[in-house]
Protein backbone atom coordinates (compact mmCIF):
# COMPACT_ATOMS: atom_id res chain seq x y z
CA UNK A 1 0.00 0.00 0.00
CA UNK A 2 1.48 3.58 -0.92
CA UNK A 3 1.74 6.10 1.81
CA UNK A 4 2.55 9.74 1.54
CA UNK A 5 3.01 11.48 5.12
CA UNK A 6 2.96 15.88 5.01
CA UNK A 7 4.39 17.19 7.75
CA UNK A 8 6.98 15.14 9.75
CA UNK A 9 6.58 15.65 12.93
CA UNK A 10 5.95 13.65 15.80
CA UNK A 11 2.29 12.49 14.11
CA UNK A 12 4.01 12.19 11.22
CA UNK A 13 6.74 10.62 12.09
CA UNK A 14 5.11 8.34 14.47
CA UNK A 15 2.54 6.89 11.79
CA UNK A 16 4.95 7.21 8.84
CA UNK A 17 7.41 5.55 10.71
CA UNK A 18 5.31 2.62 11.69
CA UNK A 19 4.12 1.75 8.53
CA UNK A 20 7.32 1.67 6.86
CA UNK A 21 8.23 -0.70 9.24
CA UNK A 22 5.75 -3.12 8.35
CA UNK A 23 6.88 -3.00 4.96
CA UNK A 24 4.26 -0.62 3.06
CA UNK A 25 5.79 2.01 0.56
CA UNK A 26 5.89 5.09 2.34
CA UNK A 27 7.00 8.87 1.31
CA UNK A 28 7.79 11.80 3.42
CA UNK A 29 7.41 15.13 1.93
CA UNK A 30 9.81 17.51 4.37
CA UNK A 31 12.24 20.22 3.77
CA UNK A 32 15.41 21.65 5.63
CA UNK A 33 17.39 19.40 7.76
CA UNK A 34 14.60 17.15 8.06
CA UNK A 35 14.84 16.29 4.88
CA UNK A 36 18.58 15.61 5.10
CA UNK A 37 18.69 13.38 8.11
CA UNK A 38 15.75 11.37 6.56
CA UNK A 39 17.50 10.68 3.41
CA UNK A 40 20.89 10.09 4.78
CA UNK A 41 20.25 8.58 8.52
CA UNK A 42 16.28 7.58 7.46
CA UNK A 43 13.58 7.86 10.15
CA UNK A 44 14.06 7.30 13.92
CA UNK A 45 11.41 6.07 16.71
CA UNK A 46 12.23 6.63 20.46
CA UNK A 47 9.98 5.84 23.35
CA UNK A 48 8.48 2.82 24.08
CA UNK A 49 9.92 0.70 21.11
CA UNK A 50 13.45 2.76 19.30
CA UNK A 51 13.87 1.37 15.80
CA UNK A 52 15.54 3.12 12.76
CA UNK A 53 13.81 2.50 9.42
CA UNK A 54 14.70 3.72 6.08
CA UNK A 55 12.17 5.83 4.15
CA UNK A 56 11.70 7.74 0.74
CA UNK A 57 12.07 11.45 1.63
CA UNK A 58 11.44 14.39 -1.11
CA UNK A 59 10.28 17.95 -0.60
CA UNK A 60 8.94 17.39 -4.28
CA UNK A 61 5.56 16.02 -4.17
CA UNK A 62 5.48 15.72 -7.91
CA UNK A 63 8.71 13.08 -7.79
CA UNK A 64 6.45 10.65 -5.82
CA UNK A 65 3.21 10.95 -7.73
CA UNK A 66 -0.60 9.32 -6.69
CA UNK A 67 -0.76 7.40 -3.61
CA UNK A 68 -3.09 5.09 -1.69
CA UNK A 69 -3.58 7.48 1.20
CA UNK A 70 -2.04 10.97 1.94
CA UNK A 71 -1.75 11.19 6.23
CA UNK A 72 -2.28 14.97 6.50
CA UNK A 73 -0.08 15.70 9.71
CA UNK A 74 0.51 19.53 9.63
CA UNK A 75 -0.97 22.09 11.64
CA UNK A 76 -4.26 23.26 10.84
CA UNK A 77 -3.19 26.07 9.67
CA UNK A 78 -0.92 25.12 7.14
CA UNK A 79 -3.98 22.03 5.75
CA UNK A 80 -5.20 24.43 2.64
CA UNK A 81 -1.14 25.51 1.39
CA UNK A 82 0.26 22.15 2.36
CA UNK A 83 -2.55 20.21 0.35
CA UNK A 84 -2.07 23.01 -2.36
CA UNK A 85 1.56 21.88 -2.52
CA UNK A 86 0.73 18.24 -2.64
CA UNK A 87 -1.33 18.12 -5.12
CA UNK A 88 0.41 15.86 -7.11
CA UNK A 89 -0.15 13.08 -4.68
CA UNK A 90 -3.78 13.26 -4.76
CA UNK A 91 -5.38 10.75 -7.58
CA UNK A 92 -9.01 9.43 -8.62
CA UNK A 93 -9.26 6.81 -5.85
CA UNK A 94 -6.61 8.87 -2.88
CA UNK A 95 -8.04 9.26 0.40
CA UNK A 96 -6.30 11.99 2.61
CA UNK A 97 -6.63 11.36 6.41
CA UNK A 98 -6.69 14.09 8.64
CA UNK A 99 -4.88 14.16 11.77
CA UNK A 100 -5.09 17.81 13.39
CA UNK A 101 -6.15 18.43 17.16
CA UNK A 102 -9.11 20.38 17.34
CA UNK A 103 -12.54 19.84 14.90
CA UNK A 104 -11.31 21.98 12.24
CA UNK A 105 -8.86 19.75 9.80
CA UNK A 106 -11.71 18.20 7.96
CA UNK A 107 -13.56 20.87 7.27
CA UNK A 108 -10.52 22.57 6.14
CA UNK A 109 -9.14 19.39 3.95
CA UNK A 110 -12.76 19.15 2.31
CA UNK A 111 -12.17 22.68 0.92
CA UNK A 112 -8.71 21.92 -0.37
CA UNK A 113 -9.52 18.64 -2.16
CA UNK A 114 -13.13 18.24 -1.59
CA UNK A 115 -15.28 15.93 0.96
CA UNK A 116 -14.96 12.53 -1.43
CA UNK A 117 -10.96 12.60 -0.83
CA UNK A 118 -11.35 13.52 3.24
CA UNK A 119 -11.36 10.83 5.67
CA UNK A 120 -11.59 12.65 9.11
CA UNK A 121 -9.38 11.17 11.28
CA UNK A 122 -8.44 11.22 15.20
CA UNK A 123 -4.98 10.55 16.48
CA UNK A 124 -4.17 9.71 19.82
CA UNK A 125 -0.93 10.28 20.87
CA UNK A 126 1.95 12.44 22.67
CA UNK A 127 5.12 12.31 20.11
CA UNK A 128 7.14 15.00 19.42
CA UNK A 129 10.19 15.97 16.87
CA UNK A 130 13.51 14.95 19.70
CA UNK A 131 15.81 16.51 16.85
CA UNK A 132 15.44 16.16 12.96
CA UNK A 133 14.55 12.80 11.96
CA UNK A 134 13.89 11.72 15.53
CA UNK A 135 10.32 11.27 17.07
CA UNK A 136 9.79 10.19 20.74
CA UNK A 137 6.74 9.01 21.74
CA UNK A 138 5.88 9.88 25.24
CA UNK A 139 2.37 8.34 25.78
CA UNK A 140 -0.69 8.30 24.79
CA UNK A 141 -2.55 4.98 23.68
CA UNK A 142 -1.15 5.36 19.68
CA UNK A 143 -3.90 4.99 17.83
CA UNK A 144 -5.62 6.38 14.56
CA UNK A 145 -9.38 6.18 14.40
CA UNK A 146 -10.99 7.33 10.85
CA UNK A 147 -13.99 6.74 9.46
CA UNK A 148 -16.18 8.24 6.20
CA UNK A 149 -17.41 11.67 6.45
CA UNK A 150 -20.79 9.99 6.75
CA UNK A 151 -19.98 7.44 9.26
CA UNK A 152 -20.80 4.59 6.33
CA UNK A 153 -18.15 1.59 6.28
CA UNK A 154 -16.39 1.72 3.29
CA UNK A 155 -13.54 -0.91 1.49
CA UNK A 156 -10.85 1.85 1.46
CA UNK A 157 -11.70 2.97 5.38
CA UNK A 158 -11.48 -0.89 6.67
CA UNK A 159 -7.81 -1.52 4.01
CA UNK A 160 -6.48 1.67 6.23
CA UNK A 161 -7.40 0.14 9.41
CA UNK A 162 -6.10 -3.17 8.51
CA UNK A 163 -2.74 -1.54 7.93
CA UNK A 164 -2.83 0.22 10.37
CA UNK A 165 -3.36 -2.51 12.70
CA UNK A 166 -0.86 -4.79 11.36
CA UNK A 167 1.98 -1.43 11.36
CA UNK A 168 1.14 -1.83 15.14
CA UNK A 169 -0.95 1.22 15.35
CA UNK A 170 -4.14 1.02 16.89
CA UNK A 171 -7.05 1.82 14.66
CA UNK A 172 -10.87 1.02 16.13
CA UNK A 173 -13.30 1.55 14.34
CA UNK A 174 -16.08 4.41 15.46
CA UNK A 175 -19.53 4.24 15.49
CA UNK A 176 -19.58 8.35 15.24
CA UNK A 177 -16.08 9.79 14.00
CA UNK A 178 -17.37 13.15 14.58
CA UNK A 179 -18.28 12.37 18.09
CA UNK A 180 -14.33 10.92 18.55
CA UNK A 181 -13.03 14.10 17.12
CA UNK A 182 -15.01 16.53 19.11
CA UNK A 183 -14.06 14.57 22.61
CA UNK A 184 -10.34 14.66 21.84
CA UNK A 185 -10.69 18.23 21.07
CA UNK A 186 -12.38 18.46 24.95
CA UNK A 187 -9.01 16.69 26.25
CA UNK A 188 -6.27 18.69 24.14
CA UNK A 189 -7.71 21.96 23.68
CA UNK A 190 -8.05 23.21 27.32
CA UNK A 191 -4.50 21.10 28.16
CA UNK A 192 -2.56 23.83 25.55
CA UNK A 193 -4.71 26.66 26.52
CA UNK A 194 -4.10 26.26 30.24
CA UNK A 195 -1.12 25.07 30.24
CA UNK A 196 0.00 28.06 27.82
CA UNK A 197 -1.60 30.55 30.32
CA UNK A 198 -0.09 28.72 33.09
CA UNK A 199 3.41 27.11 32.30
CA UNK A 200 1.97 23.81 33.99
CA UNK A 201 2.18 20.00 32.77
CA UNK A 202 -0.92 18.12 32.49
CA UNK A 203 -0.69 16.60 36.21
CA UNK A 204 0.53 19.55 37.80
CA UNK A 205 -2.96 20.97 36.50
CA UNK A 206 -4.53 18.23 37.56
CA UNK A 207 -2.96 18.42 40.85
CA UNK A 208 -4.21 21.91 41.58
CA UNK A 209 -7.86 21.80 42.21
CA UNK A 210 -8.90 25.24 41.21
CA UNK A 211 -7.34 24.63 37.73
CA UNK A 212 -8.31 21.33 37.47
CA UNK A 213 -12.18 22.52 37.94
CA UNK A 214 -11.47 25.29 35.54
CA UNK A 215 -10.23 22.11 33.16
CA UNK A 216 -13.67 20.56 33.71
CA UNK A 217 -15.38 23.44 33.07
CA UNK A 218 -13.52 24.31 29.88
CA UNK A 219 -13.73 20.88 28.68
CA UNK A 220 -18.28 21.04 29.30
CA UNK A 221 -18.25 24.14 27.09
CA UNK A 222 -16.80 22.22 24.23
CA UNK A 223 -19.25 19.47 24.94
CA UNK A 224 -22.46 22.23 24.53
CA UNK A 225 -20.68 23.26 21.31
CA UNK A 226 -20.21 19.87 20.09
CA UNK A 227 -24.06 19.24 21.28
CA UNK A 228 -24.99 22.55 19.44
CA UNK A 229 -23.60 21.22 16.49
CA UNK A 230 -25.43 17.88 16.25
CA UNK A 231 -22.78 15.67 17.39
CA UNK A 232 -23.72 13.37 20.51
CA UNK A 233 -20.29 13.05 22.52
CA UNK A 234 -22.31 11.19 25.13
CA UNK A 235 -23.45 12.33 28.53
CA UNK A 236 -20.86 11.53 30.40
CA UNK A 237 -18.84 12.41 27.93
CA UNK A 238 -16.97 15.41 30.58
CA UNK A 239 -16.30 12.86 33.38
CA UNK A 240 -15.26 10.51 30.86
CA UNK A 241 -12.44 12.61 29.48
CA UNK A 242 -11.46 14.05 32.65
CA UNK A 243 -10.67 10.38 33.76
CA UNK A 244 -8.44 9.82 30.57
CA UNK A 245 -6.48 12.80 31.03
CA UNK A 246 -5.72 11.76 34.99
CA UNK A 247 -3.93 8.62 33.21
CA UNK A 248 -2.08 10.51 30.81
CA UNK A 249 1.54 10.87 31.59
CA UNK A 250 1.71 13.69 34.28
CA UNK A 251 4.53 15.69 32.22
CA UNK A 252 2.96 15.81 28.97
CA UNK A 253 1.87 19.02 26.94
CA UNK A 254 -0.09 19.77 24.26
CA UNK A 255 1.46 21.29 20.87
CA UNK A 256 -0.85 24.28 21.64
CA UNK A 257 1.03 24.91 24.92
CA UNK A 258 4.35 24.05 23.28
CA UNK A 259 4.12 26.87 20.26
CA UNK A 260 2.44 29.47 22.32
CA UNK A 261 5.09 29.42 25.16
CA UNK A 262 7.96 29.13 22.69
CA UNK A 263 7.03 32.16 19.89
CA UNK A 264 6.09 29.70 17.61
CA UNK A 265 2.95 29.71 14.52
CA UNK A 266 0.32 27.34 16.63
CA UNK A 267 -2.70 26.47 16.01
CA UNK A 268 -4.81 28.97 18.53
CA UNK A 269 -7.10 30.21 16.19
CA UNK A 270 -8.02 26.69 14.76
CA UNK A 271 -8.20 25.37 18.36
CA UNK A 272 -9.61 27.95 20.76
CA UNK A 273 -10.92 30.32 17.78
CA UNK A 274 -12.74 27.36 16.12
CA UNK A 275 -14.70 26.40 19.62
CA UNK A 276 -15.56 30.52 19.83
CA UNK A 277 -16.28 31.16 16.41
CA UNK A 278 -18.81 27.94 16.25
CA UNK A 279 -20.18 28.71 19.75
CA UNK A 280 -21.38 32.08 18.64
CA UNK A 281 -22.91 31.05 15.75
CA UNK A 282 -24.99 28.31 17.89
CA UNK A 283 -25.54 31.22 20.62
CA UNK A 284 -24.09 28.68 22.74
CA UNK A 285 -22.18 30.71 26.34
CA UNK A 286 -18.26 29.89 26.60
CA UNK A 287 -16.84 32.23 29.02
CA UNK A 288 -14.06 30.44 29.70
CA UNK A 289 -13.00 30.14 26.34
CA UNK A 290 -13.55 33.55 25.09
CA UNK A 291 -11.69 34.72 27.86
CA UNK A 292 -8.88 31.80 27.49
CA UNK A 293 -8.50 33.42 23.65
CA UNK A 294 -8.49 36.80 24.44
CA UNK A 295 -5.40 36.33 26.72
CA UNK A 296 -3.49 33.69 24.31
CA UNK A 297 -3.82 35.93 21.64
CA UNK A 298 -3.01 39.10 23.61
CA UNK A 299 -0.02 37.22 24.79
CA UNK A 300 1.00 36.00 21.01
CA UNK A 301 0.88 39.67 19.77
CA UNK A 302 3.06 40.60 22.88
CA UNK A 303 5.61 37.73 21.78
CA UNK A 304 5.30 38.72 18.04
Amino acid sequence: MRFAVIGAGGVGGFLGGRLARAGHDVSIVARGRTLETLRSDGLRLTGDEEFTVPVIATADPAAIGPVDYVLSCVKATQITEALATASPLVGPGTAVVTTQNGVDGPRLTASAVGAGHTLPGVMKIFAMIERPGVIARRGGPGTLEVGEWDNTGTARVRALREALEGAGVGSPAPDDIWAVLWRKAMMVIPLGELGAITGLTLGRLLDRPQLADLWRRATAEIAAVARAQGVDVGEDAVDEVMAFNAQQPADSTASLCRDLMAGRPSELDAQTGAIVRLAREASVPVPLHDLMYEVLRLGRAQAR
